[in-house]
């Protein structure tokens, strides 16, 4: 019997040994966390933690763009956050309007994508209009694809999918049978974003936190020890390589990938 070949989406998942480096995961999804617990640790303010976490943002976008990752997504703003102090939740607004002002430029210059993911209409209508400059300024390059997740929630995800593929059959544009898989992962997130390979948290916790549920069926974990702000490139390749150790199998067998690999 030929064995089953692996999805072609999930396609080149056990690393193998390339010139300058193993071949790395497509999409690297990333649970940024500790920013307070590092300002604490400080005797400084959660504003300064946050700030400090913007410097790991850019190192860690830059070493995945050097690693050739082709999709990285930034757990930036979760839609439980707003129930943070107020003062906090005005600062991370200050904070995300500064960064889409000022980093956009670097990004399209680097020749990286941007997508922004989450309920916008939460947001001011002045990071909402930043929201679209960068989106059109960054859409046509051909370079990594940077996803920011800003009031975000997995489940608002998924039931924003469910609800657009229900007024599409309550239309009469769509048949339910033809509702499968492939049709809910078209419905999600945003367009072209592939499966989640590897996702990462920082801080020590090891929990998902409603983040990309649909997007992570698959992906490999890995928690860090280390506090956002500390996490910059070496941590990023640490994480990397060891994804590179480990073998996915989506349910097969060790025989059945390595005959694929012969």
């Amino acid at each position: 019997m030929t064995p089953p070949q692996l999805p072609q989406k999930q396609a080149g998942n056990v690393c193998a040994p390339v010139q300058g480096g193993e071949v790395p995961p497509s999409h690297v999804a990333i649970i940024m966390d500790g920013n307070n617990r590092w300002a604490r640790a400080r005797g400084l303010s959660g504003v300064r933690g946050h700030r400090a976490g913007v410097e790991a943002v850019r190192a860690v976008i830059q070493r995945a763009a050097e690693r050739e990752v082709k999709t990285l997504s930034l757990f930036a703003f979760s839609s439980e956050n707003w129930k943070r102090p107020a003062a906090e939740v005005n600062a991370l607004m200050e904070l995300f309007l500064m960064a889409l002002k000022r980093e956009v430029k670097k990004l399209n210059e680097r020749n990286v994508r941007l997508s922004i993911i989450g309920e916008q209409r939460g947001f001011s209508h002045a990071i909402q209009k930043h929201i679209q400059r960068a989106e059109a300024l960054t859409a046509d390059n051909t370079g990594m694809h940077l996803v920011i997740a800003a009031n975000y929630g997995g489940q608002w995800d998924i039931a924003r999918a469910a609800r657009s593929l229900a007024e599409q059959v309550a239309a009469g544009e769509l048949d339910p049978t033809a509702i499968d898989e492939t049709c809910f992962d078209k419905a999600i997130g945003v367009d072209d974003v592939p499966p989640v390979d590897l996702c990462i948290r920082t801080s020590g916790e090891q929990r998902l936190s409603n983040y990309m549920l649909w997007q992570l069926a698959y992906a490999e974990l890995h928690f860090s020890p280390l506090l956002w702000p500390d996490f910059g490139a070496e941590a990023f390749d640490a994480a990397l390589n060891e994804f590179c150790q480990r073998r996915r199998r989506f349910g097969m067998t060790d025989e059945q990938i390595e005959a694929q690999g012969a």
